[in-house]
């Protein structure tokens, strides 16, 4: 297992998808995040869910609750909870709506990383992965002027930052589940 915090990311809007994909039923699973939540706790020795509002699930977790902003579903503001909750050096970032980055993908990721770099994140061709992949504490600051400046997108951080990149070729290991006809293909592939 790994020692790494592992953060499950379920604070999104959904817009796309008409509807919260967290409370999604998946597999055997009342929900996404339940889904998610119980095959990463066999990967990880600490896993936690970055929301808006911990009420919205009826299971248990450890839950971190992004701050409070104002209007923003951006996950900036779950990265800077997570980082004064955790008080930790680095974690592994792993957004909700993506039930097939797997073990194999988590150890490259890992392995890659690099302690003197800002993050390590999933690409598949030349489309990065922000949600997918490793932050370190060297980026707090810059989470907390990007969510200032009401600046939210996370390649250009990434960009801008020291990160390893990371190059996949399964684009199916890393199908995003934004829209109803993905999740309705993710519903096939389980």
């Amino acid at each position: 297992m790994f020692d790494i915090p592992c953060i499950i990311f379920a604070g999104g809007k959904s817009s796309r998808m008409g509807e919260d994909k967290s409370l999604l039923p998946f597999g055997n699973f009342d929900t996404l995040a339940q889904f998610q939540l119980s095959r990463l706790n066999k990967i990880f020795k600490n896993v936690y869910i970055s929301c808006k509002d911990k009420n919205k699930f009826n299971f248990e977790a450890s839950f971190i609750e992004d701050i409070k902003t104002d209007s923003t579903y951006a996950p900036t503001a779950g990265f800077i909870s997570v980082f004064e909750n955790l008080k930790c050096e680095n974690f592994f970032a792993l957004s909700v709506d993506s039930p097939f980055v797997g073990e194999n993908e988590i150890q490259k990721l890992i392995k890659a990383d690099k302690p003197n770099h800002d993050a390590t994140i999933a690409k598949i061709n030349d489309a990065i992965q922000p949600m997918c992949g490793i932050y370190h504490i060297s980026l707090q600051n810059k989470f907390k002027k990007m969510l200032k400046e009401n600046n939210h997108k996370l390649s250009f951080l990434l960009y801008s930052s020291n990160t390893i990149f990371v190059d996949f070729e399964n684009k199916k290991s890393f199908l995003n589940l934004n829209h109803p006809h993905e999740y309705q293909e993710a519903l096939q592939l389980i």
